[in-house]
């Protein structure tokens, strides 16, 4: 992975894990659950940074539509 911090690699983990598991990609909010984060805006951020990096993508605005990418 290109440069991912620890709590990238997290964030990044539990979203393949809840697709995985539930066949959709996770809210904010679940990630916040998953990762044990309790600012949504924190998960935000290190999504902004894993989308900048080329491993995910999402459209803002929409609910449940990040993509693994890399």
């Amino acid at each position: 992975m290109t440069n991912v911090s620890q709590t990238q690699a997290r964030v990044l983990r539990a979203v393949r894990e809840h697709i995985a598991e539930r066949g959709e990609a996770p809210t904010i909010r679940e990630l916040c659950r998953r990762v044990g984060l309790s600012s949504t805006s924190s998960v935000a951020y290190h999504l902004v940074r894993l989308e900048e990096m080329g491993l995910i993508s999402r459209r803002r605005s929409r609910h449940r539509s990040i993509r693994l990418d890399g």
